[in-house]
Order: structure tokens, then sequence, then C-alpha cells
């Protein structure tokens, strides 16, 4: 590494419920280094240690990288929703309910304040949208090109990055939550299943992520009776976690529910692109993860968003609008919180 001790940083913060994940970017926004420390969070123990530990980990890296607390000019945290208000933590479905109402905003500041001896700006941000931050910036180069990010999981993360390279977030914090908006299902000719929000109408989730594999297995097995999913002694969860390897094994029941899952998001894309008019679609989630999937698996999967979506386009849509894999993986949302924070940092 050359020297850099002229250079300010600013660092992030990725609050997940198991892991915390610490990234950095100089004030250019490159990252200062492609190596993610991670530590267990500890969620546990309470949300004082979850802080203490989020200032140890800082340490840590600034110790890993030859860096000091001197070059650190603000620090930016990813956290997970809802949000009661900014900081705040509302009810989580992965947290203890220690952490109900949590300010990390106050809590986080007045650690980092106490370990560097001075104020330390701190930004705030739901995770999804801070990971939305990084890709785009590596999408759109040194355009400003608008990004919408996609992450089929567990869930449906969203998020959409302006021309200023900040994401919505809207007036209650509750912007781009895509994931709950209702499927059309009768282009799907899907029933609405029910979401873990609590709506019934068919939220986009339950039809592009692993959270409703389970509706969609048990369908298909109901016309496959032979498959030996329908006979395995396997938990539902097991089963359905056995179909990402089955269908790059080729089996047609878990390739046709992967095609199913890929058309409805590209539908939902061509919906979003209504009314955000994005350059840049950036797919990411484990099914874009090249360590868990094959070439031909993402190729299919990207090529099958974009013959879903294209007949919904505008014209001058087909013609610019880009759909890509994300490319930073467990990076993102540490390096989003940080060039957030350097963002803030100019405004």
């Amino acid at each position: 590494m050359s020297s850099t001790s002229d250079k300010s940083i600013f660092i992030g913060t990725d609050f997940g419920a198991t892991t915390a994940k610490i990234g950095a970017v100089w004030g250019d926004g490159t990252p200062v280094s492609t190596d993610l420390l991670q530590r267990p969070t500890n969620a546990h123990l309470g949300p004082d240690a979850v802080v203490r530990g989020w200032v140890d980990a800082i340490n840590s890296y600034l110790e890993r990288n030859g860096l000091d607390w001197a070059q650190l000019q603000g620090v930016g945290v990813a956290i997970p929703g809802p949000r009661r208000s900014y900081g705040v933590l509302e009810r989580g479905p992965n947290l203890p309910e220690s952490f109900i109402g949590f300010d990390v905003s106050t809590a986080y500041s007045q650690a980092l304040s106490a370990q560097a001896g001075r104020p330390i700006p701190l930004a705030v941000g739901n995770d999804g949208n801070m990971g939305g931050v990084a890709e785009a910036r590596l999408v759109r180069g040194a355009g400003q090109g608008t990004v919408l990010m996609l992450a089929p999981g567990s869930g449906l993360g969203c998020a959409y990055i302006g021309p200023n390279g900040l994401p919505l977030d809207g007036d209650t914090l509750a912007g781009m939550e895509a994931s709950h908006m209702p499927a059309p299902l009768h282009l799907l000719d899907a029933r609405p299943y029910p979401c873990g929000c609590g709506r019934t109408w068919g939220c986009v989730e339950m039809y592009t992520t692993l959270a409703g594999l389970p509706y969609l297995l048990a369908e298909k097995l109901e016309a496959m009776p032979d498959h030996p999913l329908a006979t395995s002694t396997l938990a539902v969860k097991d089963r359905v976690l056995a179909l990402r390897g089955l269908a790059q094994q080729g089996d047609q029941l878990a390739v046709d529910l992967f095609d199913f899952q890929a058309r409805a998001l590209g539908i939902h894309i061509a919906s979003l692109a209504m009314a955000l008019d994005p350059q840049f679609v950036v797919i990411g989630g484990g099914l874009m993860d090249a360590g868990s999937t094959t070439d031909a698996f993402r190729e299919r999967y990207l090529r099958l968003l974009w013959e879903a979506a294209a007949p919904y386009l505008w014209p001058a849509q087909r013609e610019s609008m880009r759909i890509v894999p994300a490319t930073l993986g467990d990076l993102s949302q540490s390096i989003g919180a940080a060039l957030v924070a350097l963002y803030q940092s100019h405004m």
C-alpha cells in the first residue's frame, strides 16, 4: 500500500443480525481495500455491546490497513429495516427485542466521538439502499445515470439511486419498499400468497425470492408427484434450499421454478421502470454469486429477466436500459455506507 498519511478516509459499517462488516473508501470514493473485515454482531448481548463491537472493529480495520483515527472524516452505517425514524430501529425479524426503539444514530455517534476525541459525522441508512449506492457507483462510473437495484435472496432487497449517488428514502423512510408492491397475478397465473409483512395482495417478494418458494414448490409438486422432492423426508426449508443446486444440474422442476421467478422479477422491473425510468438495473443476491451459481445459470436468469421486461418497456427504454449483475457481493453494504458518508460530507 502506498503512503496514505495525508489522505482522508470514510468508513462504512454493515449492521447484520449475525455479522458486522467494515469497509472504507478514500476521499475520492475508491475502496481502501477489497478485503472485508467481519466480526460477530453479538446481538444477544444487547445494543451497547454491539456498538462497542463496531468501534473495536474500526480499530482493527485501521490497524490492518496502516491508517489512524486522524484520517477518519465520516462514518456510515447500514441498518436493517423497518425504521421508526432516522437512525431508530423498529421491530425487526432477526434482532432481539432489546433493539426495538434503539437509537443507532445517537449511540454510535457518541461512541465514535469518544474514541476519536472529536465529533465524527455519521450517516445512517437502510442496508439495501447502502448496497445500491456502492453498486451504482461501480456500474455508472463517472456518469450520472440512475440505478435500480433488486437483490432477491431471503427477501427482495430494493434500492433506487439518483443522479447524486444517494438513495431514495421517502418522507417516512419507507421509500423503495418495492418488494411489497402487488405482483400482476394475472400475468403470472398465480395465487395471492400471504407475505410475512402481513399483506395478502400478493407481494412481489413472494414470487421472486426464497420467501415464496415453499408455496411455489408445493404447487409444482402437485403436478409432478413422482419428483424425488415430493417424497423427500427433508423439512420444507431444506427442500427449498436444495432447489438452486438441482436447477444447476438441469432438474426440470427446479429450472421451471427459477424461470418463473425470473419472469416475475422481469415484469416487476418493467413496472418500476414506468415510475423510475432507470438507466441501469443491477441484479444482486445469491443467484448472482459466482461462487454459488454457474455462468450458464446466471446468464439464463438475466436473459429471462430481460425477455419478461422488454415487452412492457417504452421503446426508448428498450434501447437504453441495461440489466447487469451485481459484482461487489458482501462488500456492497459497508462500501455503500462509507460512500454515503463521503457524499454527505460534500453537501
